[in-house]
């Protein structure tokens, strides 16, 4: 439905890529010339015009081998801010080892002033698209007039899709129901033009050219005899496969021997984002418990003066994809405090599992508050990270008798690694309450992971620890 509209704006960005990138080549020659950088040019700068047909050639080439220009990331404007900040640093370093391979006098400053301008051009160009497509979409492809039968869920699903993608010149006509209550009401502002036996008058009448049949599973010879009534008419049928319950946090279609096959429950979390996220994790944490280690010393000896027992407390949690993990905390509470803790629900009034911490929980150690204040006792988490069972970022690893609790759309939000900090973590700490409100938190994260969302995330939480917000 998008394809023509899409390919058109792929095209565009594609060619104002390329010109940017050939545009950022240039001034790079003309500051190289021009600030007194760089070892003093006794002789002309190394510089061929063939240049600015390899260096577009590589980009492209390496854009559409990383998927920039996939339609799916079209509009994903902080997914693909990080695909093209990627795919410029892989371009730049291959035409890197071009330039040393076969142009060994090429200019260093001026690749690193090519190189930084390239990454300036093409991020003010995608923080500038969204507006662009607001104001001149609709002049990409032709306007088309789309019907949708069925005014379930997801049938308005559809018409919000439709009308955050206007710029693609989709005109919703409106639905067709046999449901008179909605014939009536209509759905969110667009009319119910009938029943779904008046579909081939209704496509003819208004000139339908898109139909999207967004029936439930049990109407299934409902949809037969529409797909048949509208066979005879110029008009393209699309059918939703009414699953969204199901699906766990992304769908897929893919076509298997002819077959097409719609995945309920892919990975959140790309493989090369997997990958970039895991490198990270290894190196921020090594180096984390390197500067730490004096540091944890005495949290140790200070944790021993302080009351008797062990160093550290050891817990299970639940991880990624529901596997089972021990975590490592300083221990900050008297020995035997879970016991205590269902004398503490009854005070609180509630049962075990709605327990939540509070800030006068008297289970807790003088030193073990200091910690709590800081998060220094989650220091040895550091060594669950670099053990890949926890990440640096990412939804908190949960108790098993906690789990075994959750409704089925609450574990989703074991679809990527478990963190040390997360997205509700920064938004309260502790202070938030509503359990549910952390799991929607969670998701939050997952649907719009980002490496920049990570780095983020872990910016904010060094803000709500010096803050000390919801930390007991």
């Amino acid at each position: 439905m998008l394809r023509r509209a899409g390919f058109s704006l792929r095209l565009i960005i594609a060619m104002v890529d390329l010109g940017g990138t050939a545009l950022a080549l240039f001034l790079a020659r003309r500051l190289r010339l021009t600030l007194p950088l760089g070892v003093y040019l006794d002789k002309p700068l190394y510089f061929t015009p063939l240049f600015y047909l390899l260096v577009p050639l590589v980009w492209l080439v390496i854009f559409v081998t990383l998927r920039v220009y996939h339609p799916a990331r079209m509009l994903r404007y902080l997914t693909d801010l990080q695909s093209v900040w990627s795919a410029v640093t892989v371009s730049a370093l291959v035409f890197a080892g071009i330039t040393y391979l076969f142009f060994r006098e090429f200019s260093r400053f001026l690749f690193f002033y090519f190189y930084l301008l390239d990454l300036l051009f093409l991020t003010i160009w995608r923080l500038a698209l969204p507006g662009l497509l607001r104001r001149f979409g609709h002049k990409l492809g032709h306007p088309s007039r789309v019907l949708i039968i069925g005014a379930g869920q997801a049938g308005c699903d559809i018409r919000r899709a439709i009308l955050e993608h206007q710029w693609a010149g989709l005109e919703l006509i409106g639905f067709l129901d046999d449901d008179p209550a909605k014939q009536q009401s209509g759905c969110l502002g667009h009319p119910v033009l009938g029943p779904l036996e008046i579909a081939t008058e209704v496509v003819r009448t208004h000139g339908i050219e898109e139909v999207i049949i967004a029936l439930p599973p049990q109407a299934q010879e409902k949809i037969e005899q529409t797909v048949l009534g509208l066979q005879a008419l110029p008009v393209n049928v699309r059918l939703v496969p009414d699953v969204f319950s199901m699906i766990f946090i992304r769908a897929s279609v893919e076509d298997f021997a002819g077959i097409p096959l719609v995945g309920l429950r892919e990975p959140a979390i790309e493989e090369l984002g997997l990958v970039a996220k895991r490198a990270f994790d290894l190196v921020v944490s090594g180096i984390a418990l390197l500067l730490a280690a004096p540091a944890m010393a005495a949290i140790a000896v200070a944790i021993k003066l302080d009351s008797p027992g062990p160093v550290f407390f050891r817990q299970q949690r639940v991880g990624e994809n529901g596997k089972p993990f021990t975590m490592v905390k300083f221990r900050t509470m008297v020995v035997g405090a879970e016991a205590q803790e269902t004398k503490l629900t009854r005070e609180q009034g509630k049962g075990p599992p709605l327990f939540e911490k509070r800030p006068d929980d008297p289970r807790i150690t003088r030193v073990g508050r200091i910690l709590r204040r800081w998060s220094l006792d989650e220091l040895p988490q550091f060594l669950n990270v670099l053990k890949g069972e926890m990440s640096l970022v990412g939804p908190r690893p949960e108790l098993p008798w906690l789990v075994e609790q959750y409704e089925p759309w609450q574990r989703k939000r074991f679809a990527v690694p478990q963190g040390l900090t997360g997205w509700w973590q920064v938004h309260g700490r502790s202070d938030r309450a509503d359990h549910r409100l952390r799991v929607e938190d969670d998701l939050y994260y997952i649907r719009n992971w980002s490496f920049w969302l990570d780095l983020r995330i872990l910016c904010m939480t060094v803000k709500a620890i010096i803050e000390g917000e919801g930390a007991y």
